[in-house]
């Protein structure tokens, strides 16, 4: 025969038949008691949560032990396999991890001083390009600095230093 219990709305104990008292609020909701204790602290608006002997209290502080060491967390194992990156194949992959360390070090640097050397190519090819626009003075810039030292006034020449 299975008995059917019911949990306190208060101290979340169980109930079992032939036990405990119920409470209907005006609004027709139904609270079930274990105890007048318990019907007595609900009525006076007091927090399950803050009461130590409550199940609410228990579940936040997390003191009961019982539940928890069966509820165990289950780690989904990873099985090794490998994949394509983009913009390298599985078989490019493989034959990198097979070279030896010697040889894979000596295709860094000789892409390493390949880059410096392109580099050092376009900063040369930027001077020389500087160099040739700085050598050639155009006609519209000599015109413009004279233009740029004849028109200064008195205020450039020292003069007009005082109040305004």
């Amino acid at each position: 025969m299975v008995l059917k219990t019911e949990l306190c709305r208060f101290s979340g104990a169980k109930i079992y038949p032939g036990r405990g008292t119920r409470f209907v609020r005006s609004d027709s909701q139904v609270f079930l008691f274990v105890n007048s204790k318990n019907k007595r602290y609900f009525h006076n608006r007091l927090k399950p949560a803050k009461i130590a002997w409550t199940a609410m209290y228990r579940k936040q502080h997390k003191k009961d032990i019982a539940q928890e060491a069966v509820k165990k967390e289950r780690r989904s194992t990873k099985k090794p396999y490998s994949r394509s990156i983009v913009g390298a194949t599985l078989e490019v992959i493989q034959k990198r991890r097979s070279e030896k360390p010697e040889v894979r070090d000596a295709a860094r640097e000789a892409a390493l001083r390949e880059i410096k050397e392109w580099i050092k190519k376009t900063k040369d090819e930027k001077r020389a390009k500087k160099a040739e626009v700085m050598a050639k003075p155009t006609k519209n810039q000599s015109k413009s600095n004279f233009a740029k030292g004849a028109n200064r006034g008195p205020k450039a020449a020292g003069g007009a230093r005082g109040k305004r």
